[in-house]
């Protein structure tokens, strides 16, 4: 496993500190900031989480895993990168929620080697709303069928929708795909399972977007590079 330290001097630990509370200043209390621990060490996640931050992202079951047992405290681990059907099996029971579904075939996945351990798996569904050939994700019109999939498997439990915002400088279409996928969550909450459920996290925002994110009615947010820059 590769880990690239974007801090080398001696004050990281004050630096996360000082970014982590400026973030936060900016967040409403309803919005969970997941800190993106990619590429980073064991002692500056750890650094994370002792300034407050309990949920940590990894966008590679390798990495998660070395780290996991690594880290005190009440950490809850995200897995957020582009899943590959082989890697399922490593991350069931070993963390809180898997943002990102973007296929029928992981859904299926998930089930199987859920049930194989006898637990039930708390997912995101992932949609590409910019139809990014670089991005992961359902389509808009997928909606209705993937969530009729998770429905129909008794070991996977949707908790929400997510997206990547569009590659792009252009604010009004960042607000147009944030603002589509926050009227696809509003819905999916009122109608999956007759409304009885556990739909309570719509995740999108990064680093570059996450304030429009928020405005658009982001539960949770992910952001990496901000917590760690100098």
């Amino acid at each position: 496993m590769e880990i690239i330290s974007e801090l080398t001097d001696p004050d990281y630990k004050e630096k996360i500190q000082r970014n982590i509370t400026a973030i936060k200043k900016e967040l409403p209390d309803s919005v969970t900031l997941v800190a993106v621990t990619k590429k980073h060490t064991v002692d500056e996640t750890q650094a994370v989480v002792d300034a407050g931050v309990y949920d940590l992202g990894e966008n590679r079951e390798q990495d998660l895993m070395a780290k996991k047992d690594k880290i005190e405290g009440p950490v809850r681990w995200h897995f957020i990168g582009h899943l590959q059907s082989n890697k399922v099996k490593y991350l069931i029971g070993q963390v809180y929620l898997i943002h990102s579904i973007s296929s029928m075939k992981l859904i299926n996945k998930v089930e199987s080697e859920s049930a194989k351990k006898d637990t039930v798996t708390d997912i995101l569904l992932q949609f590409n709303l910019a139809g990014e050939d670089t991005k992961s994700g359902f389509a808009a019109a997928d909606l209705k069928a993937a969530a009729a999939k998770v429905e129909s498997c008794p070991h996977v439990r949707l908790r929400g929708l997510m997206c990547i915002g569009p590659m792009t400088e252009n604010s009004h279409k960042i607000h147009e795909i944030f603002a589509q996928l926050k009227k696809m969550y509003d819905k999916i909450k009122t109608t999956y399972n007759g409304g009885d459920n556990h739909i309570d996290t719509l995740s999108m925002g990064m680093t570059n977007d996450y304030p429009i994110a928020v405005e658009e009615g982001a539960t949770m947010i992910r952001v990496g590079r901000k917590i760690f820059q100098r």
